[in-house]
């Protein structure tokens, strides 16, 4: 389902409904504190969280992958553990792309699996050990910055500066995890995601009140010979924030004729596709997704639509590579 609208009011008015919503995020902010006093798994490598504070998509996804690329220039044996949202399998299990689909590893392990290693777990411990076991030196952990099950060695907290934290408040009031402090004090590092404009305006608001080290990035569209320009589409997306690929579509130069917001991780039933597909055609449009919607199409629609696939653009990785510093020989 697509968050309630008042999570994104301004946090000065936050609106009537995160008010009555008050006692409520305070018990969800309590039970999140607790569960931060258990002691984890702790690996024998470095361990790497990609997460978050808001509920819902910030860009985790591309930042696992940037993150992955830039440790295997530096020649590391770098697997990803991830808990296979929406998947079957309780695992550890090492995703297989060729065999898996993605009612049993969930859509992203299917993505992450194209790059490297990448295990899905309900256990997040278990699959770090099987990471271990199977020769990772470096371990990404896919989300779980609010997991207490594994000991994270370095967190990076992913920020979409489009949204920021919303009002500000906790779930069900709004769409944080836990308060902003309580996060920033457990990571070492924010990756901020979005426009250049989006990102001075959200380190000008929040870069003194996190007290972390900001690094900026940019979501675009990987270069593979097709030319967007004028191409007349129909886009449809199940991710956390539709709008940000249709935003991606028009800056790539395709003519938007329609974006179709579906929930993040929906379903694509072959009924959902026959509709959208009829669509297209009466607005002689061209049907185009994003990866992760794309590896959840039914097998008689895979080459009917188009993947846009984009890529997190980091600039200077300075901070990240300090940090790193200290954490691998």
């Amino acid at each position: 389902m697509q968050p309630p609208r008042f999570w994104f009011n301004s946090p000065d008015a936050p609106g009537w409904q995160a008010r009555l919503l008050a006692p409520l995020a305070a018990l969800y902010a309590g039970e999140t504190a607790r569960r931060q006093t258990n002691q984890g798994y702790r690996a024998g490598v470095p361990v790497i969280c990609i997460g978050n504070l808001n509920a819902g998509g910030t860009g985790k996804t591309p930042t696992a992958i940037a993150m992955a690329q830039h440790l295997m220039g530096r020649g590391r044996a770098v697997h990803i553990v991830t808990r296979g949202y929406k998947g079957r399998l309780e695992g550890p299990v090492r995703v297989d792309e060729t065999r898996h689909t993605a009612d049993q590893t969930g859509d992203e392990p299917l993505l992450l699996a194209a790059f490297t290693a990448t295990w899905v777990a309900k256990d997040r411990a278990a699959g770090v050990r099987a990471a271990e076991d199977a020769g990772a030196d470096v371990i990404l952990l896919d989300d779980g910055f609010q997991n207490p099950g594994v000991h994270k060695d370095l967190s990076l907290l992913v920020i979409d500066a489009g949204q920021a934290f919303g009002n500000e408040r906790v779930m069900p009031a709004g769409p944080l995890r836990e308060p902003i402090e309580a996060g920033a004090q457990r990571a070492h590092a924010g990756v901020v995601i979005g426009p250049p404009a989006q990102r001075q305006a959200f380190a000008a608001r929040y870069g003194d009140r996190l007290g972390l080290p900001l690094v900026d990035g940019h979501l675009a569209p990987l270069q593979t010979g097709m030319d967007w320009d004028g191409l007349r589409v129909l886009a449809f997306a199940g991710i956390g924030r539709p709008a940000k690929f249709f935003a991606t579509l028009r800056e790539a130069g395709a003519e938007l004729v329609h974006g179709e917001s579906l929930d993040d991780h929906q379903p694509l039933t072959p009924a959902l596709m026959a509709r959208l597909e009829q669509h297209a055609a009466s607005l002689g449009a061209q049907l185009v997704t994003t990866e992760k919607d794309a590896v959840r199409l039914p097998a008689s629609f895979r080459a009917k639509v188009i993947t846009l696939p984009v890529r997190l653009d980091i600039q200077d990785w300075s901070a990240i590579d300090a940090l790193l510093a200290r954490l691998l020989p």
